[in-house]
């Protein structure tokens, strides 16, 4: 609905669901713009717009050039895009992040967020990762880097022109204070960053001054958000970034995960992008309850456009919610080849390999049914899982079997096959939430399968989720679901995913 909603009324967290880490956002007059994290994933920063900080739909990938992004093969999983900030600043939206791995600290700009957004302007004089910008009344441009340090900077050249001094670092042994962002907020400059590394002990504490280079004064409430050492559903809280609303109040944006199962809990979607509500009280921003159905908000609120459950591949470009693992090249993957198909050519031959042919979008769910009809009579390929080279589950198909295969660790498996008629096939996965049993049982349950003509799911394999969450396999991501080709050709029809 549009409008005012009952006094009762609540909004569902996370307001952006699945691998969506590392929130930056501005407003500019009515509009909220917001960007994420992508490491290894090809196009790059996915940008999203919203007119109510609750509802947001995906209106590009910044980076979605070859030109832009580099990911060199050799870059591990978990590398690549870290912590974009975004900014707008004298009628131009400003993007700076980390390229880890690779070219290190860039900046592009844009006068529309849904691009086209610049070729990158390298930073060699700005050093670490999470980089973020402010620019003081006269105009001078501040960087503030994870550690926390600062320097002066020229955006339209990427000169340093000073060097990094150290700031305010957080809470004396707080161990990885990260993710800063200074803001310019009545009388003082604040300076917000997280602290306690982005696990279960992730938090979020802030401090301010007269002048934007210091000395900064903490908060005596520090941290101003954490939930460690906590029971709460909604864990590792923290890389935050403040906003204002057209009405004076203003809210956080912040990552953090939803842990399912026993001990020690394991998060799957990856760290997602929630919302809180912000008050001030003798000036300093206090958080307000941080939770997974919060109170409306006081302004209306404006529905979006949702994604279709269904894409039929019979557009020219794919949606900007599909990604690929470190570069989409034009001849092995889309959908012009063979109209109203997306078709992928192998080039690696299976998902263990770093320059595999993959697209998949981002598992937001946490119980799912997903299918796609598949044609693989000319190579062998299918419906995959992914979190990263090695740990993935898939349902592979060739002309003539159909088989469930499992990577863990150092150990792949099959488990299970069966013959498949000539012909494409309707491949499936359904993921469920696993029964409680005792301490150790996983968050869920990944049943692959085929459909058979008269519609009926026949599972294959089931498979346990926890192998798939990054409290096993590491990193920094969430999973991805999508198809991809080992060998020869793979033609999709049509993939359907919707929650359960």
């Amino acid at each position: 609905m549009s409008g005012r909603h009952p006094a009762d009324a609540t909004v569902a967290n996370p307001v952006i669901p699945g691998f969506h880490p590392d929130p930056s956002i501005c407003r500019v007059g009515d509009d909220y713009y917001l960007v994420c994290s992508s490491f290894e994933y090809f196009p790059g920063i996915p940008v999203f717009h919203s007119r109510d900080l609750v509802n947001w739909s995906q209106i590009g990938n910044a980076l979605d050039r070859p030109s832009q992004l580099r990911l060199p093969r050799e870059m591990p999983s978990s590398g690549g895009i870290y912590a974009p900030t975004l900014r707008h600043h004298d009628g131009r939206f400003w993007l700076i992040v980390t390229n880890v791995g690779s070219s290190g600290n860039v900046l592009y700009t844009a006068t529309d967020p849904a691009g086209p957004w610049s070729e990158p302007l390298p930073l060699p004089g700005v050093p670490g990762i999470d980089p973020d910008l402010a620019w003081d009344e006269d105009g001078t441009c501040w960087c503030t880097v994870a550690g926390i340090s600062q320097l002066r900077l020229d955006p339209a050249t990427g000169e340093t022109l000073s060097e990094p001094e150290r700031t305010w670092s957080g809470a004396p042994g707080a161990q990885a204070p990260e993710a800063p962002h200074l803001y310019r907020i009545g009388e003082y400059w604040y300076l917000l960053i997280a602290e306690g590394g982005t696990e279960r002990g992730h938090s979020v504490a802030i401090a301010r001054s007269e002048s934007p280079t210091g000395p900064f004064e903490p908060c005596p409430a520090n941290p101003i958000l954490t939930h460690r050492s906590t029971h709460h559903p909604i864990q590792n809280t923290g890389h935050a970034d403040l906003v204002q609303a057209p009405d004076g109040s203003w809210c956080l944006v912040l990552l953090a995960v939803r842990p399912g199962g026993g001990t020690p809990g394991w998060h799957v979607l990856g760290r997602e992008t929630f919302l809180a509500p912000v008050s001030w009280v003798d000036g300093w921003p206090v958080v307000g309850e941080l939770s997974l159905e919060m109170p409306a908000p006081a302004w209306p609120l404006t529905p979006v456009q949702p994604v279709p459950e269904r894409d039929d591949f019979d557009q020219a470009e794919l949606h900007p919610q599909w990604i690929s693992v470190r570069e989409r090249r034009p001849e092995l993957c889309g959908t012009k080849e063979r109209a109203g198909w997306l078709t992928l050519h192998a080039a690696g031959t299976s998902l263990d390999e770093p320059d595999v042919v993959f697209t998949g979008r981002r598992q937001q769910h946490l119980t799912c049914r997903v299918r796609a009809l598949v044609d693989a009579s000319a190579g062998r390929g299918g419906l995959a899982v992914r979190l990263d080279e090695q740990h993935h589950y898939e349902i592979e198909a060739d002309a003539g079997t159909v088989k469930v295969l499992a990577r863990i660790g150092p150990l792949r498996t099959e488990v299970a096959s069966r013959p498949l008629p000539a012909g494409p096939v309707v491949l499936g996965l359904d993921i469920a939430l696993a029964p409680p049993q005792d301490a150790r049982t996983g968050p869920d349950l990944l049943s692959f399968g085929v459909e058979e003509p008269d519609g009926t799911f026949t599972v294959l394999g089931t498979l346990e989720g926890r192998y798939l969450s990054t409290e096993v396999a590491g990193g920094f991501t969430g999973r991805v679901i999508g198809m991809y080709a080992a060998t020869g050709t793979v033609h999709v029809d049509w993939f359907d995913y919707r929650a359960a």
